[in-house]
């Protein structure tokens, strides 16, 4: 397949010709609007070290699992897709079989990165792959692709990393003493691995926490210790969030006693799967507990079964395709946790879920009621133009737009984020210019909510008000 590459700019709008006017209106008034990226997996140490990026498949193709899964699952071995296969063929890999993407928002993402950013004009292809490997390279090669120029070109106002509480956030400390870097990159808080009994490296994990904090973790007490200090230090490096992927939405508070009693149990290698869920939530909750006190946002993305093929896990790790979505509750799960602080003013939880069936069931009517909550956006599975819509419908008629998190990229592809943004904010246009053309909202108050979606909701959401 050979061809001309082009964006259409009417792309993702109605198709209805006055709506679609409208819907360009309210998308012109925010296209170029500053990024607020207040979730993601992009490596700090990328921009402080501002080194020209490898070549385009280490890119574009071998850290973004959007693109590495669905090649998978239409036959492609992994190993073809990572190193030591070279880098020429990896990127043949995605280009020969460029019409799997035919469809998904991650053609959409990478068409746009292709034109907008490397202006590739050529439809990948097998016969277009060493063209275009060619052109992407000798882009990257160039100042305007470093890191640091890219995030200026990308007009990101802020940038939130993830990071293990052990991390010592040098990368960030360097950025924001950095002269020459006018950005801001802050980190989030995740603790996944201290929460998580069944964890194979917890007492390995306790080790480097204890080390990190100058706190003894051998006692669930020395655990909580811990982790209020570097809540402190992260908060000292600008975090304002924390994010939290565990199993479920349980949240119960265990007495202490039975809290040190597991945690001793652990570290002595006897606990049970019943000790281990009952540490897990009670953590949960003291995690909503700390944000009372400190204020920072709690993220809490449940319901993902991680590392579903475990030949995969043991040949390749972690973050290779295999996170899959599994059924979410909220509205039971967290009761405890909302009875205690869910109108406590400093906590501010987004509530995020790949079961789509949730946002109408439990976390519109959750955020629609408490102060606390809110409507994280369509995350993972769920961050396609027709997944964005298909929650603005079920979420708005419950809470509106004023309680949702605004959009959230959730990406370690550096280069998709301005893309991933875009969507969402084409998708917006195209859902509140309905809402016009129906009578429901006058264009003047829909286009103050296109602005307040990418400005105003998400900083007032996370805490980032000072960035505007």
């Amino acid at each position: 397949m050979t061809g001309t590459l082009t964006l259409h700019p009417d792309r993702l709008f109605p198709s209805d010709p006055a709506t679609r006017e409208i819907a360009r209106r309210l998308y012109d008034g925010v296209a170029a609007a500053p990024i607020l990226s207040p979730h993601g997996h992009v490596d700090a140490r990328i921009l402080r070290a501002n080194e020209p990026f490898p070549d385009p498949a280490a890119l574009l193709v071998t850290p973004d699992h959007y693109v590495t899964r669905l090649l998978h699952a239409n036959g492609v071995s992994l190993d073809r897709l990572r190193p030591p296969t070279p880098s020429r063929e990896i990127w043949a890999e995605l280009c020969s079989h460029w019409h799997l993407f035919a469809g998904t928002p991650v053609r959409y993402w990478l068409e746009t990165q292709l034109v907008e950013l490397f202006g590739v004009a050529e439809t990948p292809s097998a016969e277009t792959a060493n063209s275009l490997y060619d052109a992407v390279a000798e882009k990257l090669a160039t100042p305007e692709f470093l890191p640091r120029a890219l995030f200026d070109t990308f007009n990101i106002r802020v940038l939130a990393t993830t990071d293990d509480p052990a991390d010592d956030l040098t990368a960030h400390r360097a950025l924001e003493k950095d002269p020459t870097f006018h950005g801001r990159v802050i980190p989030t808080l995740r603790a996944d691995r201290y929460m998580d009994l069944s964890t194979l490296g917890w007492n390995g994990a306790l080790d480097e926490l204890s080390a990190a904090s100058d706190v003894d973790c051998g006692s669930y007490a020395g655990l909580l210790e811990a982790l209020r200090k570097r809540r402190a230090f992260f908060i000292k490096r600008g975090a304002t969030s924390t994010d939290s992927g565990v199993a479920d939405a349980g949240a119960e508070p265990l007495d202490a006693v039975d809290a040190e009693w597991i945690h001793a149990n652990r570290l002595n290698g006897t606990i049970t799967a019943a000790d281990a869920v009952a540490y897990r939530r009670n953590l949960l909750y003291r995690f909503a507990e700390m944000s009372t006190e400190d204020g920072l946002v709690m993220q809490l993305h449940p319901g993902v079964i991680r590392n579903h093929h475990a030949p995969t896990l043991a040949k390749y790790g972690p973050d290779t395709g295999h996170d899959l979505p599994n059924v979410a509750s909220f509205t039971l799960p967290l009761q405890p946790l909302l009875r205690d602080f869910g109108t406590h003013p400093n906590l501010h939880l987004v509530l995020f879920t790949v079961d789509e069936t949730a946002f109408s069931r439990e976390i519109g009517p959750l955020a629609g009621f408490y102060p606390s909550v809110y409507a994280g956006a369509p995350w993972w599975f769920l961050d396609s133009p027709a997944g964005i819509g298909r929650y603005r419908s079920a979420i708005t008629d419950a809470v509106g737009f004023a309680k949702t998190s605004g959009f959230i990229d959730d990406t370690r592809a550096y280069c998709s984020i301005p893309a991933r943004h875009d969507t969402s904010r084409r998708t917006d246009a195209a859902f509140l210019a309905n809402l016009v053309a129906t009578h429901q909202l006058g264009e003047d108050e829909a286009t103050i909510i296109a602005t307040d979606l990418v400005s105003t909701i998400p900083a007032r959401t996370f805490k980032l008000e000072k960035y505007l």
